[in-house]
């Protein structure tokens, strides 16, 4: 691999991983009170799961953006699909803040069905730049949608 490409490679999961630092600052100050207290349903996996997990996609996202950067910017269907992208990294981040951050189910609900939303058009567009991408996307809208599940009931238990 060329410096250049390892350069891309970095940045994209970097930026990924950034992303997830953004959202741990809130999620991190809420967990051991206000989470904590919270009724929750049966499916809740483990807290100690959600870090490594989150982790991995994040590196998973990054990779994905590096193969469809690699593909090249010229086009408008990787312009758009990059820019697609952005938006769901940036609701990714959202969602922790209105979620543990501002302790508001009911909201981060909506906005976790936006960035459900925005996962899978970011996997359509990078489809046809790139298969393997958008494959690198999949076990992350299959998380995001048993978060939904778990945003979702921890709104009903607890309204």
């Amino acid at each position: 691999m060329k410096a250049g490409s390892i350069a891309k490679l970095a940045i994209s999961i970097l930026l990924c991983q950034a992303a997830g630092i953004l959202g741990s600052v809130f999620t991190f100050q809420a967990i051991p009170n206000w989470y904590a207290a919270l009724e929750k349903p049966w499916f809740t996996p483990p807290n100690w799961a959600f870090g490594p997990v989150w982790i991995a996609l994040y590196t998973l996202m990054g990779i994905a953006l590096f193969l469809v950067w690699q593909k090249g910017l010229e086009t408008k269907k990787a312009k758009l699909a990059i820019g697609i992208f952005g938006v769901q990294l940036a609701l990714n981040a959202i969602w922790s803040i209105i979620f543990f951050g501002m302790q508001m189910p009911f909201p981060a609900f909506i906005e976790i069905l936006l960035l459900w939303i925005a996962i899978a058009a970011t996997i359509v567009k990078f489809w046809p730049i790139s298969r393997k991408a958008a494959l690198l996307l999949i076990p992350y809208i299959v998380w995001v949608s048993i978060a939904t599940a778990l945003n979702y009931s921890v709104w009903v238990l607890n309204a």
